[in-house]
């Protein structure tokens, strides 16, 4: 059975991986992006979320069988709110209709081991109330004090809290949505790229998210976790974080978080 899958970012990076994977396996991939996409789109404002989704659903005839969130970026500015957790909860929340309508529906957002990093509690706070202006106030306050470290994070946290709190609810999990995360450690996409270039960049990544598990890795392991949650197979897995990261989330919060 050929599945609509509506996938964000999908012109690089881990969004281009899984639509190759997910191609290749025969479903019917719905590319949303800046440019070059099925749907050419801007996640960074409201309006722009809004037109994707309504153009998704419509490209797929109004069923979509599964989505998974890509889009984000992680050069610090008030993008880490706009795109990493508006872009992504409004655009999945804007689909959840043409969900509702498969068979088998499936969401899938990507995280990050980030989001268990020190975060800004303003930020995280205003993202899960849904108040994007006042999570920006506190964005450009985290930039213009100097702490754009927590801006990433921040997002990721947020991310992942939604996602848990929202999996369970009568929309998602009483609809036979589920709804889940999975948080990479270190990819190697043209995203991280400039971490590798510098010695010292390399080295506080390094520290950051160590991952004993065979190092670094490459876009297409994060696909194939992906592809699974986003599968018919995966019929009682929601609300979950799956670090897909080396051993890295284990190794810094050890054995008593679970």
């Amino acid at each position: 059975m050929t599945r609509r899958i509506v996938v964000t970012g999908a012109g690089s990076g881990i969004g281009a991986a899984v639509t190759a994977l997910l191609r290749a396996e025969g479903d019917r991939v719905i590319g949303v992006d800046l440019r070059g996409a099925d749907v050419v789109a801007d996640l960074s404002t409201p309006a722009g979320r809004t037109e994707a989704a309504e153009a998704a659903a419509r490209t797929a005839g109004g069923v979509v069988d599964a989505v998974v969130a890509c889009a984000g970026t992680a050069v610090p500015g008030e993008a880490m709110v706009t795109v990493n957790y508006f872009g992504v909860t409004e655009f999945v929340t804007a689909l959840r209709p043409a969900l509702a309508a498969s068979p088998a529906p499936r969401a899938v957002v990507i995280g990050s081991i980030s989001g268990t990093q020190p975060a800004d509690p303003a930020v995280v706070a205003a993202c899960l109330a849904g108040d994007e202006q006042r999570a920006l106030v506190h964005a450009r306050a985290a930039l213009a004090d100097g702490r754009e470290a927590e801006l990433y994070p921040s997002s990721k946290s947020a991310l992942a809290q939604w996602a848990r709190r929202t999996a369970v609810t009568e929309a998602w999990a009483g609809a036979g949505i589920p709804l889940n995360v999975v948080a990479p450690g270190v990819v190697r996409t043209p995203m991280s790229a400039r971490f590798f270039d510098d010695p010292v960049m390399r080295q506080t990544m390094d520290a950051a998210v160590p991952m004993p598990l065979n190092g670094y890795m490459e876009p297409e392991v994060i696909a194939r976790a992906v592809a699974f949650l986003a599968s018919v197979e995966n019929s009682h897995i929601t609300g979950q974080v799956l670090y897909t990261d080396g051993g890295a989330e284990a190794t810094l919060r050890g054995p008593s978080v679970f």
